[in-house]
């Protein structure tokens, strides 16, 4: 089997095709504080506008554990893509059903009908295929076909995911298409030198693709709160920094095949190290050997890596050939504690080759901290579903519309 791409479904014109887009979009109250999945998904509506379909959308957003919540309603994000988008958008506060299928008989081709957020019916997350079933039904009795473009959540076995696809002609989008070219560039043959740079919160999160991604990688950078558990496996003291003490033997085991695999491990070698979780907190810059030696002592938390961790970051990213980049350096919400975060993106527009800003908090970061989208090769909006398919897992969404 191939991908299934636009051209299969033949001859959309004034055909109502249901499209399942990732426009989960950071929010604070109803204001959108990044809108880039929303600007990501606009070519995929502009390629079946200009095939004269007309489009039904669907998307999450949040978890409301299959009930309506008013706090996650995809409202806002029909707001915002009225504002985008140069036909008409029409919102519907219903995931299925009469609603949905009435008002497609307004739209014109090139409309958008976005319905409101698929997880406040439960049916969509249901572990029983069945109930997902029926769930998909409902939501393809309103549509001609479906094109799948939401790769953030394409390792979901979710009724608008999976069931849906096998519902209705369905074929995935130039979101997914893209996503996928780039992510087999990062495990096929990649130009070298390869560097790899990991960074968010918990080591954890990260265990599998540093597991798939070490026989790959010439380079592999470590900072954010996962690297606190790799300086404690190293025998360091990191005071009340974030620390996944049951990971450390783990942790060991992955450094000693780093070093046996010739992969070269770059970690901090100096720490921002915070009195407290807070924006105006006072801190220090301190040694990794020595980060319970501030005023603070042992009570001090790492917030970013230190400016000589962030300048050594950035020369090795910029003399790479292809870059990965998972995960911000520090909490770079908090302007004082984002400088390491800013040292990695800078490095990334410098370098010659293919840079790619993987996962949401990196991309929210680099657009937080004034960089465009066009200073980097690829801005990811796989998520957690792109770390899978690194990892080298079966996905069943790309599964469902004929991948691989």
């Amino acid at each position: 089997m191939a991908l299934r791409t636009l051209d299969s479904l033949g001859p959309l014109a004034g055909k109502t095709v249901g499209v399942r887009l990732d426009l989960n979009v950071p929010l604070d109250g109803e204001t959108i504080t990044d809108d880039g999945r929303i600007r990501a998904a606009l070519p995929t509506l502009a390629a079946l506008a200009e095939k004269g379909a007309k489009m039904v959308v669907w998307s999450h957003l949040g978890r409301p554990d299959g009930a309506p919540d008013p706090r996650y309603s995809v409202q806002p994000v029909a707001a915002r893509l009225t504002e985008l988008w140069p036909h008409n958008v029409v919102f519907v506060d219903h995931t299925s059903g009469a609603a949905i299928t009435n008002a497609t008989g307004i739209l014109e081709p090139g409309d958008v009908l976005l319905a409101e957020n698929l997880r406040f019916d439960p049916r969509e997350t249901s572990k029983d295929p069945t109930e997902r079933a029926a769930f998909a039904a409902e939501l393809a009795a309103s549509v001609d076909a479906f094109v799948s473009d939401g790769f953030g959540v394409v390792h979901r076995a979710q009724a608008s995911v999976v069931e849906l696809a096998e519902a209705v002609p369905s074929a995935s989008g130039p979101l997914i298409a893209a996503e996928l070219d780039v992510l087999t560039r990062l495990t096929a043959d990649p130009a070298r030198p390869y560097t790899v740079v990991l960074g968010g919160s918990k080591v954890s999160d990260k265990l599998g693709v540093i597991d798939a991604l070490l026989p790959v990688v010439d380079r592999l950078v470590i900072g954010g709160g996962m690297v606190f558990t790799v300086l404690a496996a190293q025998g360091h003291q990191v005071g009340s920094s974030l620390l996944e003490a049951d990971q450390i033997d783990t942790v060991k085991g992955y450094l000693a095949d780093a070093k046996e695999r010739g992969v070269e491990l770059i970690l901090p070698t100096d720490i921002v190290m915070a009195e407290s979780f807070a924006a105006d907190a006072p801190s220090v810059v301190l040694p990794i050997d020595s980060l319970e030696t501030g005023p603070a002592g042992a009570s001090a938390l790492g917030l970013d890596i230190g400016p000589e961790s962030a300048e050594a970051f950035r020369r090795v990213i910029a003399a790479s050939a292809t870059v990965f980049w998972n995960g911000p350096m520090g909490v770079f919400e908090f302007d004082a504690f984002s400088h390491g975060t800013r040292a990695v993106a800078q490095g990334l527009t410098e370098m010659r080759g293919l840079s790619v800003v993987g996962g949401g908090d990196s991309a929210a970061a680099v657009r937080r901290l004034g960089f465009a989208d066009e200073q980097f090769g690829h801005i990811s909006t796989g998520g957690g579903a792109s770390l899978e398919f690194l990892e080298g897992k079966a996905l069943p969404g790309l599964e469902a519309v004929g991948w691989p």
